[in-house]
């Protein structure tokens, strides 16, 4: 512990909230709402060291006064505890490391849409494997596919011309899809929604 207790605490001196740092840095604090150096108030804090480390209860001012000698800052990161709980880190360098391991989180977060592919009973060959290979990409990439056939006019009269091709959509995409949904009439059309396998 540097310094005495008995010795008076009064203000400190205006500078920067960062050591070292600027005007920037203060203001991504604040907006994360991590008080560091002279803007921590508690008069004693526990102060866990650079090497993570428990370097005890201490002055502020003096855990100020130790980070300031590496050139890092006082990190208030447990502010209910009593005393509050400090630690000596390069916050620029924390910043960083905490936002590129949320932005990669939010990468590998995908958020699942529904793809739509739509047919009609007498969808041809060509179309037909062309419409199944887009169905089969979106599911690869993690999303679901909703599976719609049209009917027009007289087309009603034979439904089951319809589900006969859902059927062979399912069979066809069985390897790496489940259905979610199976096929029912929705108006003048069939739906019916699958999903990827998990694995």
């Amino acid at each position: 512990m540097r310094g005495s207790e008995q010795t008076s605490v009064g203000p400190r001196s205006c500078r920067p909230a960062g050591i070292g740092g600027s005007n920037g840095d203060s203001s991504i604090a604040q907006e994360r709402e991590d008080r560091r150096n002279d803007q921590i108030s508690a008069l004693r804090v526990r102060v866990i060291d650079e090497n993570g480390e428990q370097a005890g209860i201490m002055l502020t001012r003096d855990a100020i006064a130790r980070a300031e000698e590496l050139s890092m800052d006082l990190v208030e990161v447990s502010p209910n505890a009593e005393p509050p709980v400090c630690k000596i880190m390069d916050y620029g360098k924390y910043v960083y490391q905490k936002d590129k391991a949320q932005h990669a989180a939010k990468k590998k977060q995908k958020q699942i849409q529904v793809k739509e592919i739509k047919f009609r009973p007498t969808t041809e060959k060509g179309d037909y494997e062309t419409k199944l290979r887009s169905a089969h990409s979106f599911i690869e990439e993690g999303d679901k596919v909703k599976v719609t056939v049209r009917y027009r006019g007289r087309e009603m009269a034979h439904q089951e011309l319809g589900m006969a091709l859902m059927d062979r959509v399912r069979k066809d995409l069985e390897e790496i899809a489940l259905v979610e949904q199976y096929p029912k009439m929705e108006g003048r059309q069939a739906v019916m929604v699958l999903s990827g396998k998990k694995r």
